[in-house]
């Protein structure tokens, strides 16, 4: 029922900043719980911040706290991660999900949509 497209991704020095985006098609998904989740190779897909459908409830992960916020504006569908202070070890796959529950979970199995993945770089 939902297509989520993201965008936003690319190459940034270490202490700069990017903002992703994930627009989404369904006119329910105001209600869906979001997430955001990264991956590099070799590993299993984590975690990094998710907001309840609600919007009244976010969580993070201990290592992006204070540098990262997950936001919605449901008038344009879409969700975003602003990622500041950014560091090396953030460098990887970014994906965007959706459950539709309207739960917010850390745990990726939990939701039903996913995005298509988009590349963050964070050099030295």
């Amino acid at each position: 029922q939902v297509q989520l497209v993201e965008s936003g991704g690319g190459l940034v020095q270490a202490g700069g900043s990017l903002r992703l985006s994930c627009a989404a098609s369904g006119r329910t998904f105001s209600g869906y719980a979001k997430g955001w989740f990264r991956q590099t190779p070799g590993k299993a897909r984590e975690f990094v911040a998710t907001i309840s459908g609600s919007g009244s409830s976010t969580y993070y992960a201990d290592d992006v706290k204070g540098r990262f916020t997950i936001s919605r504006d449901n008038a344009k569908n879409t969700v975003y991660l602003q990622m500041n202070s950014l560091k090396p070890g953030d460098t990887a796959v970014y994906y965007c999900a959706a459950r539709v529950s309207g739960v917010a979970d850390t745990v990726p199995r939990k939701y039903d949509y996913w995005g298509q993945g988009t590349q963050v770089t964070v050099s030295s």
